[in-house]
């Protein structure tokens, strides 16, 4: 896969794609084309029977740090309207594998909304979390004020929304916003680390786990129920589910074919 602002490797480790956003001089700032290329990317890299996790990363100094103001600046609401900018984010909700966000450095603004969407994130010591639209004279867009409060709480949320102060790693993870922290040359291979485990399991029922999760944030706790049980029963049609079990019972590894 061939792109101007981010880099694809389909196989950069056995079942796992990393995805890196790559316009350095501008500290990976979001605009449209490298957000384009990156719902490409996904939806291809979704449809790929040996891509069973997906990394998406920047580089140490920044994994985004913010959209491209000079893109925005001059547009209206009826520009923005018509250019629906947001339907890419919806695409990388949408993404059926799980995404680990592996972050280093700034993480602002659209970054920090890029990273909110993934399913994990992975921080290096020197990542800096915020959303720091209202120091513009704007607001989070693309889901910092609901994904943002979901993860850290209402209290913290509002203050880092109000203010745009920024957060480091440690905070970050106090507040429930990362999943853990490493040394600024080990985010990416805790990364992989982590997406390494996660292709071990069954591709159908890491899938069905995730839309069960990720439910648990769009709705109330007996609709989330009433999902969940569904996809539960639903894994009892793979066959994933009687090697799985049977491995169990042999006392094997399973295999996983993901059908």
């Amino acid at each position: 896969m061939e792109f101007e602002f981010i880099l694809v490797q389909a196989a950069y480790a056995p079942h796992i794609a990393l995805v890196q956003l790559n316009r350095p001089k501008e500290l990976n700032a979001l605009n449209l084309q490298l957000m384009l290329e990156l719902k490409k990317a996904l939806a291809q890299l979704d449809e790929q029977d040996e891509v069973r996790c997906i990394i998406i990363t920047g580089n140490q100094q920044a994994f985004a740090a913010g959209a491209d103001i000079k893109q925005m600046e001059s547009k209206g609401p009826i520009d923005l309207l018509k250019i629906d900018q947001f339907e890419t984010w919806d695409q990388i909700r949408k993404t059926k594998k799980p995404i680990i966000a592996a972050v280093s450095g700034f993480a602002l603004g659209g970054g920090c909304e890029l990273a909110m969407t993934c399913d994990m994130i992975i921080a290096s010591e020197t990542a800096k979390f915020g959303q720091p639209e209202i120091k513009i004279g704007i607001m989070p867009g693309a889901g910092g004020t609901q994904r943002l409060t979901r993860a850290v709480g209402k209290v913290n949320a509002m203050e880092m929304v109000l203010t745009g102060k920024f957060i480091g790693a440690e905070e970050a993870k106090n507040m429930g916003l990362v999943n853990r922290v490493v040394p600024e040359e080990l985010y990416l291979d805790e990364a992989v680390k982590l997406a390494k485990e996660i292709a071990l399991m069954s591709p159908i029922a890491i899938r069905l786990a995730k839309e069960s999760v990720n439910k648990a944030f769009e709705s109330g706790l007996q609709e989330g129920l009433f999902f969940e049980r569904k996809n539960f029963y639903m894994t009892f049609a793979s066959n994933d589910q009687k090697e799985g079990m049977s491995a169990f019972v042999e006392k094997r590894r399973p295999d996983f074919k993901g059908n």
